[in-house]
């Protein structure tokens, strides 16, 4: 074969396999893309199931039992292993929590919760889960237990604290349902009796003034209407949470922009002491009836009698607090014999006191 004919063949060769190589290359990246965003997502769903299951079982079991402070002996040796000092405030911290009261409230012959393993992180022993998938798109939000007297913070569905509470008495009840933070204060006075000072307040009911707070905790729903809670708990939240966006004259705050905070039950108040926390036996036990969609929760239903007379005139859509009562009663919310308290000032009758001499 003649040269020029060799040369002329191999040149169409090559062209030919230079485009065939080209056309390879232009469709890789069409399979390699295709692949790519199907591991990606296989990839996600894996690491979601991972991150369930690390936080699902990121504490050991812990295994509670009854103790009694039988005696004088045992009761000082007990508040001198749980007093609130450095040395012990871990402790201090885990019995108080799991027993729903702070130390001086415990008696000499009281039966009080004992675990058998001490941990510094207490979402070890919370009674709600560690993953809460109803709120994994949530950034914060903040889940109440009137039956457990304890709240949860979830960031993203992830369990962030878990904290023993004294909610409202049963004639002064914190009532279930859907709120949200309205604002904070460092210090407040009692609107209704200024001689209650209340650290890191965070209201979640304008008109009604329930509020989370540090106060005195005997172990049991005592308050009126709103959440105590120790003062390392009170001041974490206070920090933790998100307050309202307020109208543009910055008087009031727009309902339902700050963090969300949802109270899913009632406590039994035909139970005449303690509550359902004193009879676990581990922390295996878990709340597991969340909402499926936590902002989907009524807004809470608050009867008339619980807001202050001096605000009733401001109320918007007063007819859904003149009809509350009535409706949480047929609901079996309200016991049949349970008497609702109206809010007093005691401020105003100090000062009429006063007045009369």
């Amino acid at each position: 074969m003649p040269l020029t004919s060799f040369l002329r063949l191999t040149g169409i060769f090559f062209l030919l396999v230079a485009f065939l190589a080209s056309c390879s290359r232009e469709q890789t990246p069409e399979v390699t893309v295709v692949s790519a965003k199907k591991d990606s997502t296989t990839v996600a769903k894996e690491q979601r199931a991972r991150r369930i299951d690390s936080l699902a079982k990121r504490f050991p079991k812990i295994t509670y039992r009854p103790f009694v402070l039988s005696d004088k002996h045992t009761y000082d040796s007990i508040r001198k292993a749980f007093a609130k000092s450095n040395s012990t405030m871990v402790n201090y911290r885990a019995l108080t929590m799991l027993n729903r009261k702070d130390m001086y409230f415990m008696r000499q012959g009281d039966t009080i919760v004992m675990p058998d393993t001490i941990l510094e992180d207490l979402r070890a022993y919370s009674v709600f889960p560690q993953y809460y998938p109803g709120a994994d798109t949530i950034p914060k939000i903040i889940m109440l237990s009137n039956e457990w007297q304890a709240y949860a913070c979830y960031e993203y569905g992830e369990l962030v604290r878990f904290v023993a509470v004294n909610s409202g008495e049963e004639r002064k009840p914190t009532f279930p349902g859907r709120y949200a933070v309205n604002w904070k204060a460092k210090l407040r006075l009692s609107s209704l009796d200024s001689t209650w000072r209340l650290p890191f307040t965070v209201n979640f009911h304008q008109n009604a003034g329930s509020a989370f707070h540090q106060f005195e905790m005997p172990g049991r729903p005592v308050s009126h209407s709103c959440v105590r809670q120790l003062l390392g708990d009170a001041e974490w939240l206070f920090n933790w949470v998100k307050t309202a966006s307020y109208d543009t004259l910055g008087r009031r705050p727009k309902q339902f922009t700050g963090t969300p905070v949802i109270i899913t039950d009632i406590f039994d108040f035909n139970r005449r002491k303690g509550g359902p926390w004193l009879e676990l036996t581990s922390n295996a036990v878990m709340i597991n009836d969340l909402p499926g969609n936590p902002m989907q929760v009524e807004e809470a239903l608050i009867p008339i009698s619980q807001i202050p007379k001096a605000v009733r005139g401001s109320l918007v859509n007063r007819q859904r607090y003149e009809d509350a009562e009535k409706i949480l009663r047929e609901k079996g919310i309200i016991r049949p014999e349970a008497k609702l308290l109206e809010s007093i000032d005691y401020n105003k009758r100090r000062r009429e006191r006063k007045r009369r001499g």
